[in-house]
C-alpha cells in the first residue's frame, strides 16, 4: 500500500503537500492583505476585523470566477454554495469551496468559519513572493524583533494605482478592482489611503455604487456582482457589530 502524505490545514481545510499553490497569480485576499499593510508603519491596518475582511476577499475571488452559487432566503439573507465540478486549484480557494459544498451556507456563517486561519498563509506567500521583507531590527539595542516592510518591486504601487483610477479617475474597472476597492471600503481602512485617493465625497460616493455592484456595462455578469455585494454587505454588518462590542 502507498503511503499517502501527512495532512495538514490551510484555511481551516485539510490539504497535502505538493497540491497546488498560487505564488504567480495572487489571490484577491493576498492583494487586499498586501493593500492593507502600510509601509510606513510596518502594520497591518484594521486587525481586529481582518478575519472577515480577508474571508470576504477569498469568498469574493470564488465568485468571480462563477464557482459558487448564490439562493436568497425567504428572510433576504444570502446562501452561498459551491458549483458542482468547479473545485479551485488554489490550496485557499479551495478550502472555502470545499466549506460551501454540498450545503448552502450563510455569507457571514462562511466568513465566520474561514476567516481566523487566513491571515498567516496569506502573509507568508506575500514574503514570498517579495511583495513585503521581513527584517530583524533592534530594540534599546538589546532585543532583536522582527519587521515587516514594503518588498520595493512596485506591486503595492500597481494595486493602489488600479483602485485609484476607479475612484478617482472614474474608469470603468475590471470586476477584480471593483471588488477590491469595495473590500477596502469594507475594511474601514479606505481614509488610511488619503495621501493618494482623496477622501471626500465624490470617492465615497464612487465606491459605494462599486460596492452595490455598479461596476459598469459587461463588467460582469448580475449574479457575479450580486454575489459579491452579499459578500460585502455581510462584512460591513459584522465589523458594525464588532465596533459596537469595541468602542
Amino acid at each position: 500500500m502507498t503511503q499517502q502524505p501527512e495532512a495538514r490545514l490551510v484555511g481551516g481545510q485539510a490539504t497535502t503537500p505538493g497540491e497546488a499553490r498560487n505564488v504567480d497569480n495572487p489571490t484577491l485576499a493576498e492583494d487586499l492583505l498586501l493593500l492593507l499593510f502600510q509601509p510606513d508603519s510596518g502594520t497591518i491596518v484594521g486587525e481586529n476585523t481582518l478575519f472577515y475582511v480577508l474571508a470576504g476577499a477569498v469568498l469574493a475571488d470564488v465568485a468571480l470566477e462563477e464557482r459558487v452559487t448564490t439562493t436568497t432566503t425567504w428572510s433576504g439573507t444570502m446562501n452561498v454554495q459551491a458549483v458542482e465540478g468547479r473545485e479551485p486549484a488554489d490550496e485557499i480557494l479551495r478550502s472555502a469551496w470545499n466549506y460551501v459544498s454540498g450545503k448552502p451556507r450563510g455569507v457571514q456563517d462562511v466568513l465566520a468559519a474561514i476567516g481566523p486561519t487566513l491571515r498567516e498563509p496569506l502573509l507568508e506567500r506575500l514574503i514570498a513572493r517579495g511583495d513585503i521583507r521581513e527584517v530583524s531590527r533592534k530594540v534599546l539595542g538589546l532585543f532583536h524583533t522582527t519587521a515587516l516592510v514594503d518588498g520595493g518591486n512596485g506591486r503595492r504601487a500597481g494595486l493602489l494605482s488600479g483602485i485609484r483610477a476607479a475612484l478617482v479617475d472614474r474608469t470603468e474597472p475590471t470586476p477584480r478592482v471593483a471588488a477590491l476597492a469595495a473590500l477596502v471600503w469594507a475594511s474601514g481602512a479606505l481614509p488610511q489611503f488619503h495621501r493618494d485617493i482623496p477622501w471626500n465625497s465624490a470617492v465615497i460616493t464612487r465606491v459605494q455604487e462599486l460596492e452595490r455592484g455598479v461596476w459598469g456595462a459587461g463588467a460582469a455578469t448580475e449574479a457575479v456582482s450580486r454575489t459579491v455585494n452579499a459578500i460585502i454587505v455581510g462584512i460591513v454588518t459584522v465589523a458594525a457589530t464588532l465596533g459596537a462590542r469595541n468602542p
